[in-house]
């Protein structure tokens, strides 16, 4: 099934709220062996949630919306149901010194999800991304969010990071610490 990704331009969308609920079963923990003379040893592991865990705009004091003042030269794309609400989204904003496109929203309703609408949000972040001459397409999600960590892995994204202190001092105690992923148009060594 195909649907139709058009434009969001600023002048309209600038401060759409989205909704962005996340619910998982499962979380990544990270084991940490810490850093001496000789290394560290670091890994990640998928592991059970003793309950649902549930994140929800309601509880964040910094809410996602389209086209926030801080994501300077954004662009974002999507799917616009018949009464012009917004039904999925994607936000994308060039980061100019690295020469990276990053992606600072995605999301799809409830009624569009395993329907291929996030891949051809993500192809169309590839396809910007291309356009404008990038080395790559970075994004940073939740280690609680397992879902949309496989989808990432399936469109071809691979780990180049993660932060234990972003969003609290307890991130790994919480179940949510940053991972960052991306995704290469060009790496030696590595077939894409």
């Amino acid at each position: 099934m195909s649907f139709d990704i058009a434009a969001l331009p600023k002048d309209k969308w600038k401060g759409t709220p989205i909704p962005l609920t996340t619910r998982s079963d499962s979380y990544y923990d990270l084991e940490l062996t810490p850093l001496n003379s000789e290394g560290c040893i670091v890994t990640l592991v998928r592991k059970p949630a003793e309950k649902e865990i549930v994140h929800s705009p309601e509880e964040y004091d910094f809410p996602d919306q389209l086209y926030q003042d801080h994501w300077e030269g954004a662009e974002a794309y999507g799917v616009v149901g018949e009464n012009g609400e917004l039904l999925a989204c994607i936000e994308v904003c060039p980061e100019e010194w690295s020469n990276r496109l990053m992606v600072t929203e995605l999301w799809v309703c409830e009624a569009l999800r395993g329907k291929g609408v996030g891949k051809q949000l993500m192809d169309k972040a590839k396809e910007v991304a291309r356009r404008q001459g990038r080395r790559a397409v970075i994004l940073e999600t939740q280690s609680c969010n397992t879902d949309a960590i496989g989808f990432y892995l399936h469109q071809g994204f691979e780990l180049i990071g993660f932060d234990t202190c972003c969003y609290t001092n307890n991130d790994i105690g919480r179940r949510e610490f940053r991972i960052n992923l991306g995704y290469f148009f060009h790496r030696e060594g590595r077939r894409r």
